[in-house]
């Protein structure tokens, strides 16, 4: 057996097969396309942390976790004639490619937005190029839209973020057994998601919005999933909402079962009604979609 020498402060038997991610900040919080380019070249190099199907273009699924791009989204949205409040959420959704069953899913999104209070402002076919995606992810390519929320006057940020949070879990507990193809990658005033099961060079061709120049942020998080545990889906291309994972949880069960045991002390001041969106963890897929739904 070959054997890795040990050099300097380096030692081979920390290598592991996991994830790649990274993110690209400007610390004065100055908003620019640059910092989405340097993420798109930055998850380039990432490629190799991911597998490659064997049609060669299908991935382990990628994507970037923009800081809210609020004046590219002003700027679409205007060219499409929704009004948007100075206080706004956008989400990206995943959903069926046939429409009564994707109209159905965004029915019962828009009612968990109401019971919160919050008004719908549109909804937005998402430019794609399908194009660029293999075979294995072209079958199961969901219909994607970019959804828009205003938020009430009196409401503030903190209490908005809260409200689309509950709204999110109770949409996702009632279509969750009901369309294998609903997901809500994100849903916020803060961060908006593009990810899919393509690979880390096409990804802005998939996405034409990441090459628009107007397009511009201060932070952006980029990922490239590596599937140990579980086949890739559309769903479970990583960045996460709101945080990165580097790795499997192989007590993933146990922890499942330690959360559902404990849920009953769950409580908290910001959230009242947290009873009201259990199970708190997903319990179905892997422990990556587990961490994704908090």
């Amino acid at each position: 057996m070959t054997q890795r020498a040990v050099k300097g402060l380096y030692d081979p038997s920390f290598d592991r097969d996991s994830c790649g991610f990274g993110l690209i900040a400007n610390i004065d919080d100055r908003a620019s396309h640059w910092v989405i380019q340097t993420a798109i070249d930055a998850l380039t190099r990432l490629t190799h942390r991911g597998a490659v199907s064997a049609d060669g273009k299908t991935g382990d699924g990628c994507g970037l976790l923009i800081k809210f791009p609020a004046e590219f989204l002003r700027t679409i949205t205007a060219q499409s004639n929704i009004k948007l409040n100075d206080q706004f959420a956008a989400g990206m959704i995943f959903l069926n490619p046939k429409i009564k069953i994707a109209r159905k899913i965004k029915r019962i999104i828009e009612a968990a937005l109401r019971r919160e209070g919050l008004e719908l402002a549109g909804w937005r076919d998402v430019p794609i190029n399908p194009s660029v995606c293999g075979e294995m992810a072209l079958n199961t390519l969901p219909q994607i839209e970019q959804i828009f929320v205003n938020c009430p006057q009196e409401i503030s940020a903190e209490n908005f973020n809260r409200r689309l949070f509950l709204a999110r879990r109770r949409a996702e507990n009632k279509f969750e057994d009901l369309d294998p193809y609903a997901y809500i990658n994100s849903l916020s005033s803060d961060s908006i998601s593009y990810k899919g099961m393509v690979m880390p060079d096409v990804l802005a061709e998939f996405y034409p919005d990441l090459l628009d120049e107007r397009m511009a942020t201060s932070a952006c998080l980029f990922h490239q999933r590596f599937s140990t545990n579980t086949l890739p889906e559309w769903r479970l291309a990583q960045p996460f909402r709101y945080l990165a994972h580097n790795g499997e949880i192989n007590t993933i069960q146990g922890n499942r079962n330690w959360a559902i045991a404990r849920s009953k002390y769950f409580c908290s001041d910001s959230l009242p009604d947290i009873k009201d969106i259990d199970p708190i963890v997903s319990l179905n897929g892997s422990d990556s979609s587990t961490l994704d739904n908090m």
